[in-house]
């Protein structure tokens, strides 16, 4: 089964880097049917997430987000576009610009 790992490094203290990851589980949540939950620590947070053919969970720092996911059945065929688009997804809510071209694929695609 094909495995994500992605890691930012960032500067934004816990309560900015909790307020990003809180809105990327609720979009991912909301745009892709999974089911997550969000429990908030005092250093380190963790955001978790599934759905048939998906387990995952992201930790959140105030210097880091570390995201893992595992793919199974019709989405490890995917798993190099899944994982690009969570990458482009958490960039895009740490304000770092988007280097990528477009490829056109619309990640609802795989909902």
């Amino acid at each position: 089964m094909p495995e994500i790992h992605i890691e930012r490094s960032h500067r934004l203290g816990i309560e900015a880097a909790r307020a990003i990851a809180r809105k990327w589980v609720s979009e991912v949540e909301q745009d892709y049917g999974l089911s997550c939950s969000y429990e908030e620590g005092q250093a380190l947070d963790i955001g978790r997430f599934s759905r048939a053919g998906i387990d995952g969970s992201v930790e959140v720092s105030g210097d880091s987000l570390k995201l893992r996911a595992t793919l199974a059945g019709l989405f490890a065929g995917f798993s190099g576009q899944i994982e690009e688009r969570l990458r482009q997804k958490l960039d895009d809510l740490l304000g770092r610009p988007d280097d990528e071209v477009d490829d056109g694929y619309n990640d609802k695609d795989w909902r």
